[in-house]
């Protein structure tokens, strides 16, 4: 299902909420205290602008006495994404945010991932998988990526550990193409990027990735994600804690310069040795 058709299924999903909601004689913040929201969330879900989560939809459906309509149409549209069922909803709030601070311990961020780069991470982790499943993945993954390279492109910053530049993922040539790929993004002022070095020891946020997100009418919200699972937290303090995590990330890392300066060192290495080999 195309992104448009699958945003047009969201649109009708706050629709109905709404008229189901009214129907019951709820307010928002009524509805939004039964199933565990504020009052705002259910108003972003009724304009298709959030997207509940299953838990929350399945609240819906007990509170509003649907029948289990909302969980239907929830696991349809999931059923029908190229995107784990976990991250689906962080890819539709990447493509609307203003915003977008990542950390990345071990692997580049998707949204600056080359297609080979792509499909080595999605080998790595898939090994059995089908061509065509492969190729889904890298597609979906370069087709998020195109937010970076739009007219109007969320300011970004990125802090990679040295490891993540470091790890030949797919060989010694996808690597140097894939920190080219960072560099210009770098150069064409697309991203903003630093180093954390492996001189630094230990960091905050060591268990995985981190990835915070602002928006124009939206509280914001940040998003964690181990190796088979992920958590979008929108609990004001929950997120005020990670960002305080990021900040430490920063105080920990090299300087823009000098982090630029590492990656086209580790791209020239990586070149060298994919000529001798």
């Amino acid at each position: 299902m195309a992104r448009g058709k699958r945003q047009d299924v969201w649109e009708f999903f706050g629709e109905l909420l709404k008229e189901r909601r009214e129907g019951a004689g709820l307010s928002q913040s009524e509805l939004g205290g039964r199933v565990f929201v504020s009052g705002g969330y259910i108003g972003l879900f009724e304009q298709g602008i959030r997207k509940p989560q299953l838990d929350v939809a399945k609240r819906i459906d007990e509170v509003l006495q649907t029948g289990g309509i909302f969980e239907r149409t929830w696991r349809k549209l999931i059923d029908n994404s190229p995107y784990a069922s976990y991250f689906h909803t962080v890819a539709e709030l990447e493509a609307v945010a203003t915003k977008i601070c990542e950390f990345a311990p071990t692997v580049v961020p998707g949204l600056m991932q080359t297609g080979a780069y792509a499909r080595a991470v999605t080998l790595a982790a898939n090994p059995f998988a089908t061509e065509e499943y492969v190729e889904e993945k890298v597609t979906s993954r370069l087709e998020r990526a195109k937010i970076l390279t739009g007219t109007t492109t969320p300011e970004y910053w990125v802090i990679l550990h040295e490891n993540t530049i470091r790890t030949p993922v797919g060989g010694s040539a996808v690597m140097a193409e894939q920190l080219d790929r960072i560099a210009a993004l770098i150069r064409e002022r697309r991203a903003l990027v630093i180093v954390v070095p492996r001189s630094a020891g230990a960091h905050a946020s060591m268990n995985g990735t981190l990835k915070l997100m602002e928006f124009v009418d939206q509280p914001p919200t940040a998003y964690t994600e181990t190796s088979f699972s992920g958590t979008l937290l929108d609990d004001p303090a929950v997120v005020k804690r990670a960002q305080r995590a990021y900040d430490l990330l920063r105080v920990a890392a090299l300087s823009p310069e000098v982090s630029l300066a590492l990656i086209e060192s580790a791209a020239e290495d990586f070149r060298r040795c994919a000529r001798t080999t």
